[in-house]
C-alpha cells in the first residue's frame, strides 16, 4: 500500500491529512505486510465462497445476470469506539424523533398545524395511510427496523443521505461479511478488539416479541416475505433463520375472525407478530391494492384490532421520503428540543419554487433525484451528466418539481479496495440499522457499500456496487497501544 493516494477525499483506513487514523495504526501495519498477491488470491477466494453459500441478490433489469453475489471487497472500514458513540447516539436520536413523527401525524397533527412541515407535503403523500389515523401501536413505535444511510465528506463529518423506515435491506451482508472475514482473513483480525454483530437475530426476535398483543405469553413470530422473486430473498431466509421462526408467504397465511394463523400440517396455528418484507400497497388487497396476491387478506382489520403486530407499522413509509427528510432536523428540534447531532446533506426541495429555480440554475453542479425511488433509479449526477441528461433532467424538472429534491455533490469518503490493477481509493458510505421496540439499539458498525467502478458515487449494489466488512473496535485501546483520545 505504499503507493496508495486517497487524493482529496477523506480516507475511512488513514484519515484525513489533519487527522490521521490513529485507531487503525495495527491494521494498516499488518495490511503493509502483505504482497497483493495474496491480497488478490484472498479476495477471489471470498467471492468463490459467497457464490457456493448462495449468498446473492436478483436483478431484474440484467436479462443475462439474475441471480448475483454481491461483490465483496476484503479490506475492513474501520470506526473507532469515539467515532462510533457519536454515530450510535445520532442514529437513536434520529430514530426517536421520526417514531413521534408519525405518532403525530396518524393523531393529532400538532406539526402540520404549527406550520413546523407543510401539511399537503404529509397528507398528500402517497405513502401516508387513512387507515393509521386514530389507531395505537405498541410503545408507539412505528419504526421497528430502520436503516439511516449516511456519508462522509471532505472534512470528515458524516452526514445523513436519507432515510430507509419501510423495508430497510442489507443487514444479512453485514453478519455474513463479518463470516466471511473471519474465515480468509483471521490473522488480520486476531487480537484487534472488535465489536461483534452475529446477535442481531436475537435483538430483532426480542424486539418482534416485545411488541406481540401482551395477552400473548409466547408469542408466535413469523417473517413475511412476496417470495423468491424477490430480490432480498436471500436476506429473507437468512433473518427468519437467525431469528429461529418460520418464513411465510401471503398464501400461508389466513384471517380468521380478525386474527391471523398460520397454514401448517397440524392445522392452522395462531401468529402474533409479523415481521413484513412487503410494502403497504401489497400487504392487505382488502385495504390496498385490491390485485395484488402477496399479501393476506383482512389482515389490515386484524392489525387494526390489536390481533397481531406489523413491524415496520404500516403507513411508515412518509417518513422516509425524501422530501420529508429535509425537515428531519426540524422534527429534532420540535420533539426533542435538540439539536440534530448528524446533520443531513444540504437539500432543497424543488416544490418550493426558489429551491427549484436555484436547481435549474445549478443543475450541471447538483445532484437530482426523485423522492419515491430508491436503489440509485432516476438519479442525475450535474457534473458527471452529459448535454442530453442535463436536458432530460431539466425537462422532468419541470414537468413535476414536486417528485424531486436536489443536493450538492458530496466528496464521498473513500477506503482502500482491491482492485485488478492493485489496492486503490473507492468511494463508499454507510449504512448502520437500529432496532426499535420498547428502547432502540444500534448494531454496531453496518453495511459498509463502495463503488467498485472507478471514479462512480453510485454505491448502490443495483448500479455494481459491493461491500466491505464494517470494523466498530471496542473501547478503551488505540491499535497503536496507546490509549483512544481526541483523534479518531
Amino acid at each position: 500500500m505504499t503507493n496508495y493516494d486517497p487524493g482529496l477525499y477523506y480516507d475511512e483506513l488513514f484519515g484525513g491529512r489533519d487527522y490521521p487514523a490513529e485507531h487503525s495504526a495495527l491494521i494498516r501495519q499488518r495490511l503493509a505486510g502483505l504482497n497483493f498477491g495474496d491480497l488478490l488470491r484472498r479476495s477471489q477466494d471470498a467471492e468463490r465462497e459467497l457464490y457456493n453459500l448462495g449468498i446473492t441478490f436478483l436483478v431484474y433489469s440484467n436479462k443475462d445476470a439474475v441471480d448475483r453475489i454481491l461483490p465483496f471487497d476484503i479490506i475492513p472500514r474501520v470506526i473507532s469506539a469515539k467515532e462510533w458513540a457519536h454515530l450510535e447516539a445520532g442514529i437513536t436520536q434520529r430514530v426517536t424523533a421520526l417514531n413521534l413523527f408519525l405518532h403525530d401525524i396518524y393523531h393529532d397533527q400538532k406539526i402540520l398545524k404549527d406550520g413546523v412541515i407543510p401539511a399537503d407535503l404529509v397528507l398528500g403523500n402517497g405513502c401516508f395511510r387513512p387507515q393509521m389515523v386514530g389507531l395505537d401501536v405498541p410503545f408507539d413505535t412505528y419504526i421497528h427496523i430502520m436503516g439511516t444511510d449516511l456519508v462522509r465528506d471532505r472534512e470528515g463529518t458524516f452526514r445523513v443521505l436519507e432515510d430507509n423506515g419501510r423495508v430497510p435491506s442489507g443487514v444479512s451482508y453485514v453478519v455474513e461479511n463479518r463470516h466471511m472475514m473471519q474465515r480468509v482473513f483471521p490473522d488480520l483480525m486476531q487480537d484487534i478488539g472488535i465489536r461483534p454483530v452475529d446477535n442481531y437475530g436475537h435483538k430483532l426476535l426480542d424486539a418482534m416479541m416485545e411488541i406481540a398483543p401482551q395477552d400473548v405469553a409466547d408469542p408466535q413470530v413469523v417473517l413475511l416475505s412476496p417470495g423468491s422473486y424477490n430480490s432480498a430473498y436471500f436476506e429473507h431466509i437468512f433473518l427468519a433463520r437467525e431469528m429461529g421462526v418460520p418464513l411465510v408467504e401471503g398464501r400461508d397465511l389466513v384471517v380468521e375472525n380478525d386474527r391471523v394463523y398460520m397454514k401448517t400440517t397440524n392445522g392452522l396455528a395462531r401468529v402474533d407478530s409479523i415481521y413484513r418484507r412487503i410494502d403497504d400497497a401489497f400487504l392487505d388487497p382488502k385495504a390496498f391494492n385490491p390485485d395484488s396476491m402477496l399479501g393476506v387478506p383482512g389482515i389490515m382489520e386484524a392489525y387494526r384490532k390489536g390481533n397481531v403486530a406489523l413491524a415496520n407499522a404500516v403507513g411508515t413509509g412518509v417518513a422516509d421520503d425524501k422530501a420529508i427528510y429535509c425537515y428531519v432536523p426540524r422534527m429534532i428540534k420540535y420533539y426533542l428540543d435538540q439539536e440534530a447531532i448528524i446533520p443531513n446533506v444540504d437539500t432543497r426541495i424543488c416544490r418550493e419554487a426558489d429551491a427549484l429555480q436555484y436547481t435549474l440554475d445549478n443543475l450541471d453542479k447538483l445532484v437530482v433525484k426523485p423522492v419515491g425511488e430508491a436503489g440509485g433509479y432516476g438519479i442525475t449526477i450535474g457534473p458527471r451528466a452529459s448535454k442530453e441528461e442535463l436536458a432530460d433532467c431539466r425537462a422532468k424538472l419541470l414537468a413535476d418539481p414536486s417528485n424531486y429534491i436536489s443536493q450538492p455533490v458530496v466528496d464521498l469518503s473513500v477506503c482502500p479496495t482491491v482492485t485488478d490493477d492493485g489496492i486503490d481509493p473507492r468511494h463508499v458510505d454507510l449504512r448502520p440499522f437500529a432496532i426499535t421496540g420498547k428502547n432502540t439499539w444500534v448494531l454496531p458498525g453496518g453495511l459498509t457499500r463502495v463503488a467498485l467502478k472507478k471514479g462512480t458515487l453510485i454505491v448502490n449494489s443495483s448500479q455494481g456496487g459491493g461491500s466491505k466488512d464494517t470494523w466498530v473496535l471496542q473501547d478503551g485501546v488505540l491499535q497503536d497501544g496507546s490509549q483512544e483520545g481526541s483523534a479518531s
